[in-house]
């Protein structure tokens, strides 16, 4: 009984230290921010518009994050997946877009920036404009930017 008492109180007082009200402390994260320029963030734009004039699903997708969400301007649904995303995209492609931004406003975060406008889509195919708001959001992924949101929408005209 002499050893059995003694590990008791120890035990008895270790666990009431472990259950104590006292908050733990933060979790810290320490991140180094990506230097980046507006122009930088303007040219991702660029380089999604270049990647619509493929034609190719695939390579549009490219330019979104695993963990993104695209909320469309021609679709009632939002698109998680990779497969979602190219499924849109396979119609939206088919009358061969192209937009040009017609007014933008960039902030810049650290490992994230938004560029939020307007812009105007020409449809090859038809010869059809349409004007519309659109937001993208990006996030640095250590190699490259890219979109962890993107909404679109038309205008309400």
């Amino acid at each position: 009984m002499k050893i059995v008492l003694p590990s008791v109180l120890f035990v008895t007082t270790a666990l009431i230290g472990c259950s104590s009200d006292q908050p733990s402390p933060p979790k810290m994260y320490t991140e180094s921010c990506k230097v980046v320029s507006e122009a930088e963030i303007e040219s991702l734009f660029d380089r999604w518009n270049n990647s619509l004039r493929t034609g190719n699903s695939k390579n549009v997708v490219a330019n979104y994050a695993v963990r993104s969400v695209l909320l469309p301007t021609v679709s009632n649904r939002a698109r998680y997946t990779a497969n979602e995303k190219e499924d849109y995209f396979d119609h939206f492609l088919e009358d061969r877009p192209s937009g040009n931004v017609d007014l933008r406003t960039i902030e810049l975060g650290c490992n994230t920036a938004v560029d939020a406008g307007l812009y105007t889509f020409t449809f090859a195919k038809t010869g059809a404009t349409v004007s519309g708001r659109y937001t993208y959001t990006y996030r640095w992924d250590g190699t490259e930017w890219l979109i962890t949101s993107h909404h679109s929408s038309a205008m309400p005209e």
